[in-house]
């Protein structure tokens, strides 16, 4: 795959790396030459000093021929320009964009591009271990909208069927279970075990239902 990284910070000098070395075809815009410093030593992508919002600029980084592209720069601005001209000017199908302000992430989406937001992530990642480290995230979709969690059952579940979780298609489905080491997509009639690892695909409404449920026995709904 070929791939146009815009902006050689520390995110994007990361992920160039990663992409270059799972064997894919790198080029990485920056304003500065002495951005490129950060690279590692084995990167052996193309280096493009120049401004991403010049047209002429992304098409030496070979845009035109591109499968896709990342604008991963400190300026949610350049990222949203430079998204908007990929997918509008050069109709690549496969851009992301780095958003800084969460205040701002409604722009993104008015212009559907897939949007990666440090910010807005983090922080509910870190609200999830603040309030329970039974619930962890292992993968956030839509800006963190939706999120797919590895829940522990609790002890006073186990011999519970599935169907007690009583789920909402609209904000939390059990989509796996991991049991001894094997997964299975479960049934209602299934059992719950001890030390089963339930997975969720679920929003934030939906995980806060699934605490409750989860909760000491007496909390019980």
């Amino acid at each position: 795959m070929k791939v146009i990284i815009v902006g050689c910070g520390r995110l994007g000098s990361e992920l160039a790396h990663l992409l270059y070395q799972h064997g894919n075809e790198v080029a990485i815009i920056d304003l500065e030459e002495s951005a490129f410093d950060i690279l590692k030593p084995e990167f052996k992508g193309h280096l493009v000093e120049g401004d991403a919002l010049n047209l002429d600029i992304l098409k030496r980084a070979g845009i035109e021929k591109a499968d896709a592209l990342a604008a991963v720069t400190s300026s949610d601005s350049i990222n949203l320009v430079v998204g908007r001209v990929a997918t509008e000017v050069f109709h690549l199908h496969n851009v992301v964009a780095r958003n800084f302000e969460p205040n701002v992430g409604e722009i993104f989406d008015l212009f559907n591009l897939e949007v990666i937001s440090g910010t807005s992530w983090g922080a509910s990642r870190l609200e999830e271990m603040i309030l329970n480290e039974q619930f962890k995230v292992v993968y956030s979709f839509g800006n963190g909208a939706v999120d797919y969690y590895q829940v522990i059952v609790p002890e006073h579940w186990v011999g519970k069927k599935v169907s007690e979780l009583d789920q909402n298609p609209g904000h939390s489905v059990l989509a796996s279970i991991t049991r001894r080491g094997k997964s299975f997509i479960p049934n209602k009639d299934d059992l719950l075990e001890v030390d089963d690892h339930l997975h969720f695909s679920a929003t934030h409404e939906g995980i806060e239902a699934l605490r409750l449920k989860f909760s000491s026995p007496e909390q019980e709904v």
